[in-house]
């Protein structure tokens, strides 16, 4: 389990356009914010 202040472990996972994303990619350059949710207008 991480604590506040950990850093997320590496991923990469497809972005609502298909494109892959690698939260790596982002280190050092951009804040990030992660927000999983179900995809508009499927079931789930």
């Amino acid at each position: 389990m991480l604590s506040i202040g950990d850093k997320a472990p590496d991923f990469t996972l497809p972005a609502h356009s298909g494109k892959p994303v690698t939260l790596s990619s982002y280190e050092g350059d951009k804040n990030v914010v992660l927000s999983f949710h179900i995809f508009s207008f499927t079931g789930g």
